[in-house]
């Protein structure tokens, strides 16, 4: 075995280790589902980054980037605008305290709002943890020539132990060291290729202009096709309102924001530049060299830079760190995309239905059960697809149709109503599936995954306006817990500006 497969392993010995020590702090639910809300701003800002940079960002769009250019920062965009509306909410979600979004939405509309929501959360999240796997089997397929059907059992088996010891806990404690590696990695790598294939000239001579263009030779409604998931998934992501749940107050939830924003536009811009450097010269090679990289391939750039970044002048070092940023972003992502549809089932359906009067140590109990069953669907669910980029895209598109406008509307549009929310979350769901089902059973696709988002999230919008309207308002009480004082929202806009 190379020395890349024993970095990566001594890597997931070191957070397996964080995992088990911290496990014997698990003393309630609070403990395992929002690390008892006492996680301070550094920590915060470490896990939503490690979260939110992910196999889709790694893989996917590194591949869409390798493709056509800068043009897939659109894909990226949509999160950095999401991030920045989410300031203006993240102190009045901390304030409600609750676990789980679907907890908001039976609180804003009714227990049918609690149920779509967490089969909603189910489907994507199960999605998103999938192609982590598989994003784990290329880096031991890349680093010990593993087959890729060993490659995923072996990761699904780290992810899923790693996520039941100790919850939120363990995933806190280990993204600040994740974040860390992530960010120097990346950002160390962008210059260092640039340079070493010749700068500007390089650009000039190798690569097309169009990579540089806005669009990369599609047209606005691509462009839009890729900004929409993103930026809806982000406003409804579960595992960010989670997190801010556990956050030690409204003040370190809000200050976290602003640090992740910048840092996710750092990381992201800096991926999506090093694909494009590196796949322009592996790409160019002779096909059948042991270092060309071929377009079908395109997603894998990153690992392929990682493990032969000597031809493009990364040092070993270099390297070694650059193998450990993707074992960190596609763990740090599993473990939190894991937990949170765990969580919405033991906290959304078990203790709310089945069992209200549990015990705490019942209930962490039956949440690393969940975690288990929900990593072996996870597993299943990369039969459906046949590249990551397809599953991001459909997973996104189910949380940003099916979640983010009922979720959004109960904390900006006092006119929402229980059926307008309900009717929103079913609509957005069933849009999503009925054409991702079809597209897998035609013989020819019925949508392109990038415009998935589309339809559903129309349907969802209309149905959410358009009930809503028809329907008799709520009464007060069920809406004034969503919304703070006029001047709060001045606030935030200077503490923003500071």
């Amino acid at each position: 075995m190379n020395i890349f497969f024993w970095v990566v392993i001594g890597y997931l010995v070191l957070l397996m280790s964080i995992s088990v020590v911290k496990s014997f702090a698990v003393k309630s639910q609070d403990d395992f589902m929002v690390a008892g809300r006492s996680v301070p701003t550094y920590k915060l800002v470490a896990t939503l980054l490690c979260t939110w940079i992910g196999s889709g960002g790694l893989l996917a769009g590194a591949g869409l980037a390798a493709q056509v250019g800068l043009s897939e920062l659109w894909m990226a965009a949509g999160a950095w605008i999401g991030i920045i509306l989410v300031y203006f909410l993240a102190g009045r979600v901390r304030r409600i305290s609750q676990y789980t979004v679907p907890d908001i939405l039976e609180l804003r509309y009714n227990k049918w709002a609690r149920i779509l929501g967490t089969i909603v959360i189910v489907i994507a999240y199960v999605t998103i943890v999938g192609y982590q796997f598989r994003g784990g089997a290329f880096v031991l397929e890349l680093v010990a020539g593993l087959p890729q059907w060993q490659g995923v059992l072996l990761t699904a088996g780290f992810i899923i132990i790693f996520t039941a010891f100790a919850g939120m806990l363990s995933i806190v404690s280990v993204d600040i060291i994740n974040g860390a590696v992530i960010t120097v990695a990346v950002v160390v790598a962008v210059p260092l290729v640039y340079f070493n294939l010749g700068g500007s000239e390089y650009l000039a001579a190798e690569i097309d202009p169009q990579m540089f263009s806005v669009f990369g030779g599609h047209n606005f409604l691509w462009a839009m096709g890729v900004f929409l998931p993103t930026l809806l998934l982000l406003l409804g992501e579960s595992n960010m309102y989670q997190k801010f749940f556990s956050a030690k107050n409204e003040k370190a939830a809000k200050h976290a924001v602003v640090w992740w924003v910048t840092g996710t536009i750092v990381v992201e811009t800096a991926i999506a530049s090093l694909a494009i450097l590196a796949f322009s010269h592996f790409n160019s090679l002779a096909p059948g060299s042991a270092f060309y990289l071929g377009v079908e391939n395109a997603e894998q750039i990153i690992l392929h830079t990682a493990r032969f970044g000597t031809e493009v002048g990364i040092p070993l070092a270099g390297g070694l760190l650059l193998i450990c940023a993707a074992v960190a972003i596609i763990t740090s992502t599993g473990n939190s995309f894991l937990l949170a549809p765990s969580t919405n089932i033991t906290r959304d359906i078990y203790q709310r239905f089945v069992n209200p009067l549990a015990s705490e140590k019942r209930i962490v109990v039956f949440q690393r059960v969940m975690v288990l069953l929900l990593g072996i669907c996870a597993w299943l669910m990369l039969t459906q697809f046949d590249t990551i980029l397809a599953m991001a895209f459909t997973a996104y598109t189910m949380i940003g149709a099916g979640l983010t406008p009922a979720l959004l509307a109960a904390f900006l549009w006092k006119r929402v109503t229980t059926a307008g929310g309900v009717a929103s979350i079913a609509t957005g769901m069933g849009v999503t599936l009925l054409i991702t089902v079809l597209n897998n059973v035609l013989a020819e696709p019925l949508l392109n995954e990038a415009y998935i988002v589309l339809p559903a999230a129309g349907a969802s919008i209309f149905a959410l306006v358009a009930v809503s309207l028809a329907t008799r308002p709520d009464p007060a009480e069920k809406w004034e817990p969503f919304y703070t004082d006029k001047g709060d929202i001045k606030d935030a806009i200077d503490e923003f500006r500071q």
